[in-house]
This record gives C-alpha cells, structure tokens and sequence, in this order.
C-alpha cells in the first residue's frame, strides 16, 4: 500500500515579522514543492530518504516504529529534527504509525534546498496529512512561527494571513496584478535563519500597534492597486517601516542603490529572495551583479 502526499511552498510578500503580532501579510504558494511517498514494509522500522530536486540523496535515517529511536543517519541534527516531529505527530494521534508494520518514507522537494521556499513547512505539512494532525499545531509545538507557511502548502492561490488570538486565519486574496510581468523574484545566494531572525525582531522596542496597523493597511492597498508606480511606493513604504523597526538598512541601499526599479526583502531579512520590479534588463542586472537566480512572477507563483 502507498500514499501519496504534496504540500506547496511559500513566500509572504508583505507583512514579514508583524505578521508575528497579528498583522495582515499577503502570502503566495509557489509552483515548487515537496512530495512525501509512504510504502508499507513488514518490518517494524521507517527508512526514510529525503530527495533534493535533481533527485540527488541529501539525508537518509532508520528509526524505531515504537519509540523512534535513531538506528542510523546520515545527518544527525536533521535526523533528530525528524524525530522531534514524528513523536509530536505521535502525541496528537495514537494510531500514528502504531501497530507491527513499518514504513519506507520518501520525500522529494522540487527546488534547492537553500532557497528557502520551505523546505520544513511542507515537510510538516505532508507528515500532517499522513499522520492525520493539525498541521499548525505540529508547527507551533515542534519549531514556532506565524504559520502562514502551512497556508501556503495548503492553498493553491494567493491568500490573506493573519493570527488573530493564536488561530490562524487564510482568505482567498484576489491579487492578479496587471503589472505582475515587472515582478521578479531574485535569490540573494544564502539562506537566513527565521529563528534567529525572530529572536532579534522580538528584542527590538517599538509600538507594536501601530505596526500592525500600518503593516496591514499596507497589505490591503498592494493588493487593490492597479497602478505599478503606484505599487511601488507601497513596497518601498513597507520597507522603510521596518527597516525602522529592525534597525537595518534596506537591501536596496545596501546592494543595489544603482538599481532602477524598486526592491523590497522577503522573509527574514539579509537572505532568501527578494521582490523585484524590472523589465527586459532585470535578469541582465541581478546577473552581473553575481545573482543569477532570477524568476519571474508567473513562473514562481500560481
């Protein structure tokens, strides 16, 4: 017997950090993913391989079906990573993967690792759905965070986020832009960690209401907006708002004060990708600058 599950990747386009304090973020699932395959086996293990996108082997681990034991892995830190998830699947639901059988695992992500699409949410997402769980609660109890990621892997159109009292709350948000052929999104060549990056956000002293206020605000107009001159002022307003809060330089002026069109981060600031406006010469730009990872809007999102 085999299962199949998929969860799609994320990226929030506005509200970043705040959205940690209940602001209203627009987030998008992407077009990349992961895949996670099930196989029963007779013996009471789970092997479990994790694929990267051109299918090469990244990790490889053996667990114990009843206690979760690590046999052996490749990795160690992600293998205990794993483990803490699969018990905290098993603290929601009993029956997950009780019983004298075992399981081969398999799962596959569609884009590199480092890119920072989510690599972990969908993880979690899948191993939700196999172990028939709350997907943000397996979130909130094994890592933390918003949760807008788990929106994403479960959605296939962009959407509104927002916590409202520790409930997670994603609408469908009609952004169709016009202008979405002068968006690109461009790999900054490192992955940050949203950890840390949470953990210095949370030090800083600021109004938090307000913040939340403008943030969201933010968020409605960029999504209503029809004009792309006009949208970028409301990119640029929303850096500069938490450029403020986090004390740090907007990548713009930090890398590419020469660049034409307009730069706004994403995710945790200083690495990932960041969003773009251009035309035919953006590629060309973000190229010979060292960044060669340059997609388009239609190409990421759905």
């Amino acid at each position: 017997m085999q299962k199949e599950f998929y969860s799609n990747g994320k990226l929030l386009l506005s509200g970043e950090y705040a959205i940690l304090d209940g602001a209203l973020g627009l987030a998008v699932p992407t077009k990349y993913g992961q895949s996670l395959t099930v196989k029963s086996i007779e013996k009471p293990i789970l092997l479990w391989k994790s694929l990267g996108h051109e299918g090469n082997l990244w990790f490889e681990a053996e667990f114990t079906i009843d206690n979760f034991t690590i046999n052996n892995a490749t990795d160690s830190e992600v293998a205990h990573t794993l483990q803490a998830l699969l018990m905290e699947a098993k603290k929601q639901n009993r029956n997950f993967l009780s019983g004298d059988t075992g399981f081969r695992a398999e799962s596959h992500l569609t884009f590199p690792r480092n890119w920072g699409l989510g690599s972990s949410s969908t993880l979690i997402n899948n191993i939700a759905q196999w172990a028939k769980i709350d997907a943000y609660h397996l979130l909130w109890n094994a890592f933390g965070g918003s949760g807008y990621d788990i929106a994403c892997a479960q959605h296939d159109y962009p959407i509104t986020y927002a916590l409202k009292d520790r409930r997670p709350i994603a609408k469908t948000a009609h952004f169709n832009p016009t202008f979405k052929d002068s968006l690109f999104f461009v790999y900054l060549n490192q992955k940050q960690s949203s950890k840390e990056a949470i953990e210095a956000y949370r030090k800083q002293s600021f109004d938090k209401t307000k913040l939340v206020q403008d943030i969201s605000l933010l968020t409605q107009k960029m999504i209503a907006v029809n004009s792309l001159d006009v949208f970028q002022k409301l990119l640029e307003e929303h850096e500069a708002l938490l450029s403020k809060v986090l004390g740090i330089k907007p990548v713009q002026k930090k890398l590419f004060p020469d660049y034409p069109g307009t730069i706004k981060s994403l995710g945790a600031w200083g690495g990932d990708f960041i969003w773009v406006t251009g035309g035919e010469k953006t590629k060309e730009y973000f190229i010979s600058k060292g960044f060669e990872t340059v997609i388009s809007y239609s190409e990421m999102v759905f």
